[in-house]
């Protein structure tokens, strides 16, 4: 019987990554085949969506910091979107020229970072967009390797989160991280009120005070009870009243919000979490102030992208299927009515007085970043100023 090594985390470092481990293996055997024959073209590769999850028109592209880590040490020269820049389905979103030997074997792991990276901020984008003007946090970590809780977090604070309740994650985006109180902390001090009073005792004025109430009593009672405890002081109230006991959770929520104001704690808002969606957010957003969206973010669909050659050495040439050659993909920033053509040529614009402008720009020449990356937090600005303007 073989003894297993000894526990570690079953994740792949930057250097397995770099070193090209971290790839399916028919291109570590097309490598060899090509080598054998003496054959390294240069060509120009694409990557696009056919088509989105769950029938979305539109994502949010997302994952090209992390592209860069492999990309900028290769002889590659790569034009793409600005990260954050909504796109739809079959738009090329990424491109790279360079012999094919340079950047092969990183297939699998470009796609990967996209893939991901692009579901979880479109994702967040959505429920953002249903949410409007309330808050949206992530809590979504927990349901994901905590190796990869930092990128998750990113990704939903990219797509339009307001807040992200690990530690390490709020580090990455520069942000404090968001987070009330667990029903551990009630059930150890034994009662909602004293677990509310412990926390404002110990807990820095600054951090805002949101009252977890559903752990031992009806939710109306103890929103009662905690806002009397804490008056001015309380922020919100949150339910995260599992779907054994909520019944008619909107009525709930009613019947929390009536007991409030009618004690003059109209101040105090709602906060809900657990099991939150996108169907969750449409049905509660005219009574809730805030939400906790965990796997439904999370977890989200992945954005299906590929890679495909389109060009060898100098001429078009795809797969049946694709449009061979360079492209070009332009948007009016007035509608944002979109066109896809041979690289270079401009289309005429068919409706408003706008412009066309090219989305796909230089990123890395020859191995070079040409363009600085922008912060996490500017593209957080971007992608709302997009997607305000489209349909969910």
């Amino acid at each position: 019987m073989e003894v297993a090594a000894g526990p570690r985390l079953q994740v792949a470092s930057l250097e397995d990554i770099k070193a090209g481990r971290v790839t399916d293996v028919y291109f570590d055997r097309t490598m060899r085949v090509l080598r054998a024959r003496g054959v390294d073209p240069h060509v120009r590769a694409e990557f696009f969506a056919k088509s989105l999850p769950k029938g979305w028109p539109w994502a949010v592209f997302a994952g090209v910091e992390e592209c860069l880590t492999v990309l900028a040490d290769l002889p590659v020269t790569v034009r793409c979107l600005e990260e954050g820049t909504v796109f739809r389905p079959g738009q090329p979103v990424m491109e790279i020229t360079g012999r094919y030997s340079a950047f092969a074997v990183f297939e699998t792991a470009l796609l990967g970072f996209f893939c991901q990276a692009s579901g979880i901020a479109t994702q967040a984008a959505r429920c953002k967009r249903l949410a409007g003007d309330r808050i949206v946090a992530s809590f979504g970590a927990r349901r994901m390797h905590p190796a990869l809780a930092p990128m998750i977090e990113r990704n939903a604070y990219l797509g339009g989160c307001d807040g992200v309740s690990v530690i390490a994650s709020a580090d990455l985006i520069g942000a404090p991280p968001t987070g009330t109180m667990p029903h551990t902390l009630i059930l150890l001090l034994g009662d909602t009120v004293e677990a509310v009073r412990a926390f404002d005792e110990v807990i820095d004025p600054a951090v805002r005070r949101v009252a977890l109430i559903d752990t031992f009593n009806d939710e109306k009672f103890e929103a009662v009870r905690v806002a009397e405890a804490l008056g001015d002081r309380l922020f919100a109230v949150r339910l995260d009243t599992p779907a054994s006991r909520r019944g008619n959770f909107r009525q709930i929520l009613e019947e929390v919000r009536w007991e409030l104001d009618l004690r003059g704690y109209r101040h105090v808002r709602l906060f809900v979490s657990g099991g939150i969606t996108e169907t969750t957010i449409r049905e509660l957003n005219d009574l809730v102030d805030a939400y906790g969206v965990g796997a439904d973010i999370a977890a989200a669909p992945i954005v299906d992208y590929s890679m495909d050659i389109v060009e060898v050495e100098g001429r078009p040439r795809a797969k049946r299927g694709k449009r061979s050659g360079a492209k070009s993909l332009w948007r009016c920033p007035v509608c944002l009515a979109d066109a896809v053509t041979p690289l270079g040529l401009r289309p005429e614009h068919p409706g408003c007085d706008g412009t066309f402008a090219e989305l796909l720009t230089p990123l890395v020449e020859n191995g070079r970043v040409v363009r600085p990356l922008t912060s996490v937090r500017e593209i957080r600005d971007f992608v709302p100023s997009q997607v305000a303007r489209l349909d969910v």
